[in-house]
């Protein structure tokens, strides 16, 4: 005569052990989507990066790759936001890839952009100034007679000097923007 109650504890057991399982796979499964999930995470802010400067708030500056055989290459920063209630100016730049930094403005003259040296860069208390590749009628900062290309991937400091916030060192990340539109040359 066989017992029942062993089969029992194992039909239980085997039960358990299915559930368990499953438990194990459905935590594996969304353990697996949440790595995804941060690691797509870090390399969508790998490379976005912020500084502060005071009131300032300073958003990822970058720079385009030199174009080959040119002395001069262009730095951007997606964005400088004055959080204050005073106004304040970009005055000047510095960094040791380039002899010198100057402040430009682009503007549209007709079919022709054209790019003219300014002595200051307005930022407005409480709002954003952008300065982005290929942003009409916008500011970069122009490098010039640089001591090496600019390549993708590679970084460098500038030196970022405001009149009211003083001065703040930022990382400059050398990439290709994403619309793929080249390096402008002056």
């Amino acid at each position: 005569m066989t017992n029942p109650l062993p089969r029992e504890k194992t039909d239980l057991s085997q039960s358990f052990e299915m559930d368990a399982c499953n438990d194990c796979h459905m935590i594996k499964a969304l353990t697996s989507l949440l790595l995804v999930f941060a690691i797509n995470g870090l390399g969508f802010n790998a490379h976005a990066h912020g500084f502060k400067a005071g009131d300032l708030t300073i958003n990822h500056p970058y720079a385009t790759p030199s174009l080959k055989g040119s002395k001069t290459g262009a730095a951007y920063i997606r964005s400088i936001k004055n959080n204050g209630k005073q106004a304040d100016q970009l005055i000047s730049a510095r960094t040791t890839v380039a002899e010198s930094v100057e402040l430009h403005q682009m503007q549209m003259a007709g079919d022709v952009m054209k790019m003219r040296p300014v002595s200051a860069i307005d930022l407005p208390a409480n709002a954003e100034l952008r300065m982005m590749h290929g942003t009409p009628d916008g500011y970069h900062l122009m490098l010039m007679n640089l001591k090496h290309p600019l390549k993708d991937g590679d970084r460098f400091q500038l030196w970022l000097q405001f009149k009211n916030s003083g001065e703040r060192e930022v990382t400059v990340y050398v990439q290709t923007p994403k619309s793929g539109t080249p390096a402008h040359n002056h």
